[in-house]
């Protein structure tokens, strides 16, 4: 935002105005305050993977808890319930052949990669002494972990759905709705962090628009930032 003055070099001169660029701040839980600086986090296909397996877990979740003990193919909550999977699996293979593959493989790459830095801020002697958090990347370890256990929620999901409607009820069948309560803990959780958590849900633009406040980004992911800014820093010359 943009305060206005006004110079006037002499009695029979017309004022010249003059705009002066306010500088940056940020709200101490994260929130904008006039201009701030942003820094681009994901991608559209990074958001549009994110935003397609919430909308089809939800999709899932609700038709699951619909569909009777005896069920049949054609069982409406059944039918939904199976679509909204295979709905999944086609728009995170449609990402991958012609949306930003590159985008999606690092975010996998990084999310799968615990570091010593990850474990430090998993630490739970840190957490319960309220020592400060390590430099992180672009993802910490708590971040990490809720997707890695949520990946493997959602492949049991699969595995046991699968087992379900093409062997029938067993024991290893029954294992479907233990999985689907433990993975929608962990969603849980993690919506309360984007939404709730003062501190982190600031997040949840680089989610939707797809970037953050930088200020917010160096508190919070202060080794992913310096990664970002030593690239910016390198001009087409030094190349």
């Amino acid at each position: 935002m943009c305060a206005v003055t006004s110079v006037c070099p002499g009695p029979a001169q017309r004022c010249v105005p003059i705009h002066s660029q306010r500088s940056p701040q940020l709200h101490r839980n994260g929130a904008d305050i006039g201009g701030v600086e942003r820094i681009h986090r994901f991608t559209k296909s990074e958001r549009a993977a994110h935003w397609l397996v919430a909308a089809a877990f939800a999709v899932m979740l609700f038709s699951g808890g619909q569909v009777p003990h005896h069920w049949t193919w054609t069982t409406p909550a059944l039918d939904v319930h199976v679509g909204a999977a295979l709905v999944l699996l086609a728009g995170l293979g449609a990402l991958l052949l012609f949306g930003n593959r590159g985008a999606l493989r690092t975010t996998a790459r990084q999310l799968r990669s615990v570091r010593g830095d990850d474990r430090e801020w998993l630490d739970p002697g840190r957490i319960l002494n309220r020592r400060p958090a390590p430099p992180v990347g672009r993802f910490n370890g708590g971040q990490k972990m809720n997707a890695i256990l949520a990946t493997l929620g959602l492949a049991g999901l699969y595995a046991t759905g699968i087992y379900l409607l093409t062997i029938g009820r067993s024991a290893f069948g029954h294992l479907h709705g233990p999985f689907a309560f433990l993975t929608t803990v962990l969603i849980a959780g993690h919506i309360f962090m984007a939404l709730v958590n003062p501190s982190t849900r600031h997040a949840l633009r680089g989610m939707t628009l797809g970037s953050v406040n930088r200020d917010w980004a160096r508190h919070h992911h202060r080794r992913w930032v310096e990664e970002v800014e030593a690239a910016e820093a390198v001009r087409p010359s030094d190349l």
